[in-house]
């Protein structure tokens, strides 16, 4: 497991770097037609994060993946991310997300890699799995990480503007 560790690791190591280039006052746009700001991303990042910290966690001790979803907008909205300061956000991305990769390289290959189900990876998976059709935990973590790349994708694009 310590490669998907060791994958998210790099992208934290990789990124933290560009997003604490990106300004107050960049940060605090929306580009390229999004609705969200770059604050506003980076905040959905977060809880994408805290939501799926528990979602690792709780999968090592049961035999499916059912979890409870998230409505973003209003996650987004109660957590007042426009609000925030850039830099303090750019702090606390990279370092929750360390802790989800110091989870990951100590997730046992068996309990990764487990078929599991029911699941509910149906509706609350970035790429979904058909509600009758097996998955992973591996899976999970691995969805985890291509929703990340595709925001910080957006972000770079914030940067640049």
């Amino acid at each position: 497991m310590n490669n998907i560790a060791s994958e998210l690791r790099g992208i934290i190591g990789s990124t933290t770097e560009r997003l604490s280039a990106i300004s107050e006052s960049q940060s605090q746009r929306s580009h390229g037609g999004e609705q969200w700001s770059a604050k506003q991303v980076l905040g959905h990042l977060i809880d994408s994060a805290a939501n799926n910290h528990q979602r690792f966690v709780r999968a090592q001790f049961t035999n499916d993946l059912v979890f409870p979803g998230y409505d973003q907008e209003q996650w987004n909205q109660a957590q007042h991310y426009q609000a925030e300061p850039w830099p303090a956000l750019v702090s606390l991305w990279p370092a929750y997300n360390l802790h989800l990769a110091h989870i990951i390289a100590h997730i046992p290959e068996a309990t990764l890699t487990q078929k599991r189900h029911p699941h509910t990876l149906d509706k609350i998976a970035w790429q979904t799995v058909p509600v009758d059709e097996p998955t992973t935990l591996e899976y999970l973590i691995r969805d985890y990480i291509g929703h990340l790349q595709e925001h910080l994708a957006q972000l770079r694009e914030a940067a640049q503007a």
